[in-house]
């Protein structure tokens, strides 16, 4: 059983809220501060608050993290590259490893490397990854190109 941040229970919250993005009116998924912090380029000059953030997963709209006040933080303020809010083959898709898009199809044997890495706890997805959850699930897509 895993006993990490990519487990079945351990990404649970003990909220589950959605709020929708102010950009494209989407609804998503929230996000913990400390993520956000790991990824914007300044986080000392980041007023946190006592909001609830989320993160915008829609590779076509600028912001990346936004407030339950609507406050945004777009890609341009961050210092990590959104691996999904690009198509670009080198964008990374496992950020705890650094294993880009291209890596992965190049060889699938990496997801089993970062399954095993999961499982054993050798991973930082709750900050790593911009979406504060598992990467396992982005190995699937082939919308990648270049």
């Amino acid at each position: 059983m895993m006993n990490d941040c990519c487990s079945s229970n351990s990404c649970k919250t003990s909220r589950s809220i959605r709020h929708q993005c102010p950009a494209n009116g989407i609804e998503y998924r929230d996000v913990s501060a400390r993520t956000i912090a790991h990824h914007v380029k300044q986080p000392w000059l980041w007023n946190i608050h006592d909001q609830v953030f989320f993160y915008c997963e829609d590779p076509e709209c600028e912001v990346v993290y936004f407030a339950d006040d609507d406050s945004v933080i777009l890609k341009s303020q961050l210092r990590t590259e959104m691996g999904i809010k690009t198509k670009s083959r080198s964008a990374l898709l496992c950020y705890c490893f650094g294993v880009t898009k291209i890596d992965a199809q190049q060889n699938p044997k990496i997801k089993n490397f970062v399954t095993d890495q999961t499982k054993k706890g050798i991973c930082s997805c709750e900050t790593s990854n911009p979406s504060g959850r598992c990467c396992l699930k982005d190995f699937s897509r082939t919308d990648f190109a270049d």
